[in-house]
């Protein structure tokens, strides 16, 4: 590892995250939630991204604003829950595309109609233009 740049200084701006309180262990539904919802997620990942699709946005009810999440911080984030109880403060998409993320709930119905058409093969994908 390179040395920590920040190392003695008073100052060191990630010593917040040591206020941080750590999580409690998730119970076993939380943690099945969170296992069904990275299964998902790489379902999702699949079927969009080579659509341009970069990641997810979540309306944030706090401060009124979307949040934008790149699939790879959204699986940390997740995963992060999983060991710890716990997700990371993390830095939010620079300047994002809005186009190019998605609601979980458009996930669902285009996961729904991809599953939908390959199993009944009706050969409509409303998806496509």
């Amino acid at each position: 590892m390179p040395p920590d740049p920040f190392a003695g200084d008073p100052a060191d701006p990630s010593a917040a995250l040591d206020a941080i309180e750590p999580g409690e262990p998730l119970d076993p539904h939380e943690r099945l939630a969170v296992e069904e919802d990275l299964a998902d997620l790489a379902v999702y990942e699949a079927l969009l991204a080579h659509r341009g699709i970069r990641g997810l946005v979540v309306s944030c009810e706090d401060c009124r604003q979307d949040h934008y999440h790149d699939w790879d911080m959204l699986r940390a984030n997740l995963l992060q829950l999983l060991v710890d109880g716990t997700v990371r403060p993390h830095e939010p998409a620079y300047d994002p595309t809005p186009e190019a993320y998605v609601t979980w709930d458009y996930c669902r119905g285009y996961a729904d109609a991809s599953m939908n058409e390959a199993f009944h093969g009706d050969g409509f994908d409303a998806f496509d233009s």
